[in-house]
């Protein structure tokens, strides 16, 4: 190879490249390394800008650049005006040398929050009425206040009751689901969640988090196996909760029709001060008695009106003396449902007692999801996220006229068809490889009979659960509703996120020339673009919330939702990535819940987690499952790791967790089924063929987060090994893949063989890369992955007078610029940093760069509604386009042209 094609590493260190300690730091960062004794200045804001009405306790993470903090340096929070605030922190990751990483913070729940908070060096102060956790061998109590929770360490209660002051309030909560034996018309199989663990995760003085682990069970059968966590902040009445389940029936034969959570609330008091709350719009709730007194033929009084309208006590002797006597001749109102049967309609039914008839109440378009019972003297309030955007859902309501009530939330309805998660097509004679790739051509579906199971996918769901020591007014109620459907999130500032050199390359918004400024509007207009379609498109549903689709059908004007692999995006080319480096960049709270909820479907929905397939992803398709290729690339733990070290969400964690061992999984499962020859060429047990950038990076990832979050050195061994004996490969990473040795994490063979893939590097690979070489010193490894850099994209001239052989076709050229641009900055290379924008701009196999906002809006006969286009678009080029865009900005900004 040539000379002048090999970076040397004294020339890397001399340029202060991404290997030295404190690579891609920015000038204050490099600064904050010197000295550990001053903290970065660390501003922490609301992303939705002003002060939430109602927090109910917040979580969030903090970067430190590296050898700026201890790791167990003491940290507190103030407000902007000095105050101090009660808080807990602790550490999510550290860097190689030990210093703090990543910092996670709680603070209080409350009604007075401060507008905008930072970070100081000092012991956090502690709240005035610290959240508590006491232990029993049967049982763990949450002490908030005057609220106490109570939860077994077995049986089927998760949460035996709650109590306000020495009233209970709330008897027994369950998780209660059901299964079908049909589609339609079956045999109904009720089960109830049993606990087989509980674990106490945090216990206080802010926060308190319990884990419990179960499964569901019901006339001899196991089902569902469930992971429930409960989180208590001090100052608050409730609990959130996170309910996450696995799919583990036989698709054909197991149709689940229900599951959800079901409280007991104790009821006292007269009927008509027993009272039902559901909230059906942002600021809006359906708000009635069990035994109204207003609308009565007999005046009760205007006290006793107002009084129930408020939801206290009616006195007896307020009421008039002409209706008191008449007070059980009006009906009692004992069971209410709201059911979200859509995205865009719920309906709100009542009935007297059971054997009687229902009546319509109201409707709805798109209810946040809460629903009460209770009286003065107590009741419980529960709340689902993501209401009406994960239908069917629903909230009942039975026996509120007698002395338990039970309120129940369904994540899916008893009232809608079961799921139905068989396989949407038959085998079409595709036994066979050859028949199944001639359905590869056409359809882009890879398929294979029997590997298109939703087995093992997974779902979890965001709650609130209340115990309220009387009926909260209308307008708490409100802003309960309200603060469960759009949880507040505070997040540091970007400038100095950015400060803290994480993530890789990435820099904030710069529209300093026409150029940048026409790049930072593409980049703004395609994710709004895409953040919009999720309502134009209506991608809702319990299992499709938070995905996007593929490809785009302009002549139906549709996306092709029914056309094998370009339909459901699955992370796909990592539009996970894209959305959070421009979350990262502008704190965007419109994005940031996209980014969420993205993040929440692709890890739970779209990945196995028991099976076969477990730890593995389906790759796009007509059903997030359907496809028969599983591979780790979508899996990725790069997809949720900038999430979870925003907000520290521990179900986030265990995903990537569960990750470590995911290429284990790939001894039995062959990605490389339908090639010819796989057979041919055996390998040795205990190996198998691995390429580097869909399947090792994708792996690395985990292990690169597990080592910076334990500071286990076994997962920087396991890194060590994969990069080492990649870079001693002849042809480095531009051998594409090598046998890999599943014991050792190390890659055999020569490597002598060119093998380039267009897929090899956009799926988390320049990424999870920069941030390995900002960790690691492995410099073979680094030369073998910049000379990658160097080649993917070159000239066919130069390619074919490097090495001889024939020049193939390249594809993604335009995502693949950042390659080029990434090498430019390692090198110092103002050639190389001009071939990067040329090869952006040049839009080839890409997006491309429109002139002003592309969007146009269509109406008429011919499309389904008003829809929005973006011309040519589709995912893969969209994701590609925004990964270029931001890291060849943040990588070459100086070789950009000003105009075009």
């Amino acid at each position: 190879m040539n000379e002048h094609l090999t970076v040397k590493r004294r020339d890397m260190l001399r340029l202060g490249l991404l290997g030295s300690a404190a690579a891609m730091l920015p000038p204050e960062a490099l600064a904050a390394t010197r000295s550990t004794r001053a903290l970065p200045q660390t501003q922490v804001r609301w992303i939705d800008g002003d002060a939430p009405t109602l927090s109910l306790g917040q979580t969030f993470g903090v970067p430190w650049p590296r050898g700026a903090v201890r790791a167990n340096a003491p940290l507190s929070l103030r407000a902007k005006d000095g105050a101090s605030l009660a808080s807990q922190h602790w550490t999510l990751a550290t860097w190689p040398d030990g210093s703090l990483k990543w910092s996670a913070h709680a603070l209080s729940a409350g009604v007075t929050q401060p507008a905008g908070l930072e970070i100081v060096p000092g012991k956090p102060q502690a709240p005035a009425a610290p959240v508590l956790v006491r232990e029993a061998a049967d049982a763990v109590e949450i002490l908030s206040g005057a609220t106490r929770w109570r939860i077994a360490r077995s049986g089927q209660a998760v949460i035996a009751g709650a109590w306000s002051g020495e009233r209970q309030v709330m008897g027994a909560l369950s998780l209660v689901a059901s299964v079908d034996d049909a589609p339609e018309d079956g045999k109904r199989t009720h089960l109830t969640g049993r606990i087989d663990k509980v674990t106490v995760e945090q216990k206080g003085p802010v926060r308190v988090v319990v884990k419990l682990e179960g499964v569901h069970e019901g006339m001899g059968r196991t089902l569902l196996p469930f992971t429930l966590r409960l989180y208590a902040y001090a100052g608050g009445d409730h609990l959130r909760v996170m309910h996450s389940f696995i799919f583990d029936g036989d698709p054909a034969k197991d149709f689940v029709s229900s599951i959800g959570l079901s409280a007991a609330v104790p009821m006292v008091g007269a009927p008509h001060d027993r009272h039902v709350r559901l909230a059906t719009a942002e600021g809006s709730l359906f708000s009635e008695a069990v035994r109204p007194l207003t609308g009565l033929r007999r005046d009760p009084g205007a006290a006793a009106r107002a009084a129930q309208i408020a939801g206290k006590a009616v006195a007896l002797d307020s009421i008039a003396p002409g209706v008191r006597p008449l007070l059980d001749r009006i009906p009692t109102w004992s069971d209410f449902s709201l059911s979200q049967l859509t995205a865009d309609g719920f309906a709100i039914v009542k009935r007297t007692e059971p054997g009687y008839a229902w009546v319509d109440a109201t409707a709805g378009t798109r209810a946040p999801g809460l629903g009460y019972v209770g009286s003065p003297q107590g009741g419980v309030a529960m709340a689902a996220r993501y209401f009406w955007q994960r239908h069917p859902a629903q909230i009942d309501i039975r026996g509120a006229a007698t002395d338990n009530a039970a309120l129940s939330l369904w994540l899916w309805s008893p009232d809608a068809k079961p799921m139905d998660m068989r396989p949407y097509r038959g085998v079409m004679g595709m036994e066979g490889y050859d028949a199944q790739n001639e359905g590869l051509a056409i359809t882009y579906e890879d398929y294979e009979p029997g590997w298109d199971s939703a087995t093992g996918i997974a779902r979890t769901s965001e709650l609130t659960l209340w115990a309220c020591a009387s009926t909260p007014e209308a307008e708490r109620l409100s802003a309960m509703a309200q603060a469960n459907a759009v949880p507040p999130q505070l997040m540091a500032t970007p400038d100095r996120i950015h400060m803290a050199g994480v993530f890789g390359p990435w820099g904030l918004p710069d529209r300093s020339s026409p150029m940048k400024a026409r790049i930072e509007d593409q980049i703004s207009n395609l994710a709004a673009f895409y953040e919009s379609e999720v309502d134009r498109r209506r991608w809702y549903g319990f299992w499709n919330h938070g995905d996007v689709m593929h490809t785009y059908d302009a002549d139906r004007h549709q996306w092709r939702y029914d056309i094998g692999g370009y339909a459901w995006d699955n992370s796909e080319l990592s539009p996970d990535l894209w959305l959070w480096l421009s979350v990262l960049r502008t704190a965007d709270p419109k994005l940031f819940r996209f980014a969420e909820a993205m993040t929440r479907h692709s890890g739970e929905v779209d990945v196995y987690h028991l099976g076969r397939f477990k730890g593995l992803g389906t790759r796009h398709g007509v059903q997030h499952w359907s496809d028969s290729s599983k591979q780790p690339r979508v899996s990725n733990a790069i997809y949720r790791r900038i999430f979870y070290y925003l907000t520290a969400d521990e179900r986030v964690g265990d995903l990537m967790r569960d990750l470590l061992d995911s290429d284990q999984a790939l001894r039995h499962v062959e990605i490389g089924r339908k090639v010819p020859g796989a057979e041919r060429n055996p390998l040795p047990e205990g190996v198998i063929d691995l390429s580097f950038g869909t399947m090792w990076c994708s792996v690395a990832s985990a292990w690169l987060t597990e080592w910076e979050r334990t500071g286990t050195r076994k997962w920087r061994d396991r890194l060590m090994a994969g990069m080492d004996s990649i870079g001693r490969l002849k042809r480095g990473w531009l051998a594409g893949s090598a046998p890999y040795d599943l014991a050792t994490g190390r890659f055999m063979g020569p490597g002598d063989k060119i093998n380039l893939s267009h897929l090899n590097a956009v799926f988390g690979a320049l990424e999870v890369n920069a941030e390995l070489l900002q960790l690691l010193d492995v410099p073979h490894y680094r030369r073998a992955w910049l000379n990658y850099c160097r080649w993917f994209n070159a000239p066919k001239a130069e390619w074919e007078a490097e090495f001889h052989e024939p020049y193939k076709g390249r594809n993604l050229k335009e995502g693949h610029s950042r390659l080029t641009a990434y090498l430019a900055r390692e090198t110092g290379d103002a050639a190389m940093a001009r071939r990067a924008w040329d090869e952006f701009l040049s839009g080839e196999a890409g997006q491309g760069l429109s002139k002003g906002d592309p969007r146009v809006t269509l109406t008429g006969a011919k499309v389904i509604a008003p829809t929005v286009e973006w011309p040519h678009v589709s995912t893969n080029a969209a994701a590609q386009w925004g990964l270029a865009a931001i890291e060849n900005l943040a990588l070459i900004p100086d070789a950009l042209p000003m105009q075009d």
